[in-house]
């Protein structure tokens, strides 16, 4: 009933069931999973991603990489979540599950770049079952949904605040019923619709059956090409998210819940901005991957992108999430957030050109994405 993800070597670090054995890593590596130990609990698993990110750091891991591992790892914990409350329900009488079924990740955690201490965001795709078996099948996997998303919630992933997870019917449904709720919401033009998809639509097969990923992507991409009031409305919602630059071309917040007078929103006007122009620019050109990296790469593929405007885009992602996680992890070692912000004022001056340009990169490709749909 798991899902694997087959990349490269280091992308089967936490592809197993368990954590991997130390012996055969290198030292940085070992001695974190060593002071972890072999059969940690959700919580403790958890709590030790810091310490993971700074074996990473050690071993000189890009910090893009070092996100693919976090989400990986989270990967691991939704699956031990998952099996978990399989097993409770088993031996409280549910049974096994009444169809097959698949759990997805969202958001970033679908696209695997995830930093420290994400929220949840996922879904469940059920298979297609009659009409008069709802209440007993669905009242299984609502179950399920409830009990994983309270273990990770225990285990220091929180709840959504925007209720996104699979415990609600919501995010819960038939592979057709997704698919007809797709096809209604990219037919018109209408804001909440728009929102909610581009959660949806970088999603992620974490466990079970990955054939109704599948389908489902096959059924995006589908609707994709005759999609034109949606995706207008979706480069119309790039503005709600400002690059980080005054009309000079000056790196300059936005001061939304800001805490000190130097503080901008990284993810807010720089990560996040990225991230929709090339989902945008994704969907309009057919490209079906889900990590930003390599959209950015197959939209050259498509001629939808130079080559020079995709290193510049994923340049300017590589160094958005080293930025990012530094921020992070020393905020999260003084006792703090691990949130979107970072301080301008700490920057050295080169730094502070770098995210200026890059900021200015990611400008032009929201602009690249907003003409893509003819807005």
């Amino acid at each position: 009933m798991r899902v694997l993800h087959r990349a490269s070597p280091w992308r089967e670090l936490f592809a197993g069931d368990g954590e991997p054995e130390p012996a055969a890593l290198l030292a940085p590596l070992r001695a974190a999973l060593d002071e972890l130990g072999p059969s940690p609990d959700l919580p403790t698993a958890h709590a030790w991603q810091l310490r993971l990110v700074e074996a990473l750091q050690r071993l000189d891991l890009p910090a893009w990489r070092i996100s693919q591992l976090i989400s990986d790892h989270n990967d691991l914990l939704y699956r031990r979540a998952i099996q978990l409350s399989l097993n409770e329900m088993q031996g409280q009488g549910w049974g096994s599950p009444p169809v097959a079924f698949c759990v997805l990740t969202l958001g970033s955690a679908g696209r695997h770049e995830s930093l420290l201490a994400p929220d949840q965001d996922n879904a469940m795709i059920v298979a297609d079952y009659p009409d008069a078996r709802h209440s007993e099948i669905d009242g299984f996997f609502q179950a399920l949904g409830e009990r994983f998303t309270t273990r990770l919630d225990e285990a220091g992933i929180p709840l959504c605040n925007g209720h996104v997870m699979a415990r609600w019917p919501m995010w819960r449904k038939r592979l057709s019923e997704w698919c007809e709720q797709l096809t209604l919401w990219t037919r018109e033009r209408r804001v909440k619709r728009v929102q909610q998809s581009n959660i949806l639509l970088d999603f992620h097969p974490v466990f079970g059956d990955a054939n109704l990923a599948d389908a489902l992507a096959g059924h995006v991409a589908q609707l994709m090409p005759r999609a034109g009031l949606f995706l207008d409305e979706m480069a119309q919602l790039l503005d709600e998210l400002p690059v980080a630059l005054d009309r000079f071309g000056r790196l300059s917040g936005d001061d939304e819940g800001a805490p000190h007078e130097n503080a901008l929103n990284l993810k807010r006007q720089g990560l996040l901005p990225l991230v929709n122009a090339v989902r945008l620019l994704s969907l309009r050109h057919g490209v079906r991957v889900p990590d930003t990296r390599r959209r950015l790469s197959a939209l050259v593929l498509k001629e939808a992108l130079t080559a020079r405007q995709a290193r510049a885009g994923i340049a300017a992602l590589d160094r958005l999430q080293e930025r990012l996680l530094t921020e992070q992890s020393i905020n999260l070692k003084a006792g703090g957030a691990a949130d979107g912000w970072i301080d301008v004022a700490r920057l050295e001056d080169d730094h502070r050109l770098l995210l200026r340009h890059d900021m200015q990169a990611i400008r032009s490709l929201v602009r690249l994405a907003q003409g893509s749909t003819g807005r």
